[in-house]
């Protein structure tokens, strides 16, 4: 079996019996950490982009209880999905873990490029896309962001060839919403549309098992932005390409102490044609939500946090680290995936899995005051 499966990861958490029993989380086909690794790295251009090395930390987390692993072709020129593959391939030889065990994410939008950096990345996209015929210069938004059904089959195909494996079980459309205010919105759901007719016709074809959308704020502005992003449009787009047993299943957007929209901002429609949160409109959906950036790439940690969020979120005698994962595991997320180069920081922040997550009435507490976007 090429992918993950139920069986496959529940076999995998049933080797982490010491971990508290609400760490794993089913969504009614895997079983996923609450906590997941992932590999972006920001500022791409400095060199210590070339320097450092996933591979450790992300064997550290599989060998940690977390086999949830994200990432996106773009991520360091595609260096990020090869140095996963790296890891997987070394451990799957070595009998440590199999396919069935891992769930690995994946995304596609951003052009690339390819590692080392070009010495003209246009002369890159003019050679690599456009003349290769994966897309027309009006497809490419920016000078980076593409969308057409040609350019995102080979990216998908490059990511399979990258890690070595054959199928991916999350495929997300990587931040659509780059295209809003280069294109109407017709365009845009138009381009949404034509996305997941070849997502559908990737899963006929086994190369991946379901898809989604990982947005950055598209999900969570007012609905009178520029860069909103409805959820609701996106589920009929589905269910018009895919019908009701569509494979539109997962949202991954940020969710951590300075961005919990997606759990307190009623900004989505949902059938009933009320709005609501985005994790709720998911539910609502049947989307599992994942949520990225819980320490907002570590800007969470320009001070110490207030002694009351360690109290509440029963990590008092841990560190702000571990309060920011604790908050954003527990609200409605079922994963919070965190970024860590050193396998060092990976262990540190395993060390929640023996803690249950916050309570529901400590995640009111914090999200007591109103906020906007």
């Amino acid at each position: 079996m090429s992918r993950a499966t139920k069986e496959g990861t529940f076999g995998y958490l049933k080797k982490f019996g010491k971990y508290s029993r609400d760490f794993y989380r089913f969504n009614g086909e895997l079983f996923f950490p609450s906590l997941g690794i992932g590999t972006y790295k920001a500022e791409p251009y400095k060199e210590d982009n070339y320097i450092i090395n996933f591979s450790e930390a992300i064997k550290t987390a599989l060998r940690n209880g977390i086999n949830l692993i994200d990432t996106a072709i773009n991520y360091r020129y595609q260096i990020s999905e090869r140095e996963i593959g790296e890891a997987l391939n070394e451990m799957f030889e070595a009998g440590e873990i199999t396919r069935q065990e891992v769930i690995i994410a994946s995304k596609a939008g951003f052009i690339p490029l390819d590692f080392p950096f070009p010495e003209n990345p246009y002369s890159w996209i003019q050679q690599n896309v456009i003349q290769a015929g994966l897309a027309s210069k009006e497809e490419i938004v920016i000078d980076q962001h593409c969308m057409s059904p040609d350019f995102l089959r080979w990216s998908c195909e490059q990511s399979l060839k990258n890690m070595g494996i054959e199928t991916l079980d999350i495929f997300y459309l990587h931040n659509p919403e780059t295209q809003l205010g280069y294109v109407d919105q017709e365009t845009f759901y138009g381009r949404i549309e034509a996305a997941f007719t070849l997502f559908e016709a990737l899963i006929i074809e086994n190369k991946i098992v379901s898809y989604g959308i990982a947005a950055w704020n598209g999900f969570l502005y007012e609905a009178d932005h520029t860069e909103y992003v409805s959820l609701a449009k996106i589920v009929e787009i589905a269910r018009r390409v895919g019908g009701e047993n569509h494979g539109f299943k997962y949202i991954q957007s940020p969710f951590n102490l300075a961005k919990p929209h997606a759990y307190g901002y009623s900004n989505q429609q949902c059938d009933d044609g009320m709005y609501y949160p985005l994790m709720h409109a998911c539910a609502s959906y049947g989307i599992t939500y994942l949520g990225s950036s819980p320490l907002l790439q570590k800007n969470l940690f320009k001070r110490p946090f207030a002694s009351k969020i360690g109290e509440l979120m029963k990590t008092s005698e841990l560190n702000d680290v571990a309060s920011a994962l604790q908050f954003a595991r527990s609200a409605g997320a079922i994963s919070a995936i965190f970024g860590a180069v050193e396998p060092s920081h990976v262990v540190d922040n395993a060390i929640l899995a023996y803690l249950p997550a916050a309570s529901s009435e400590s995640m009111n507490s914090m999200m007591s005051d109103s906020y906007a976007v």
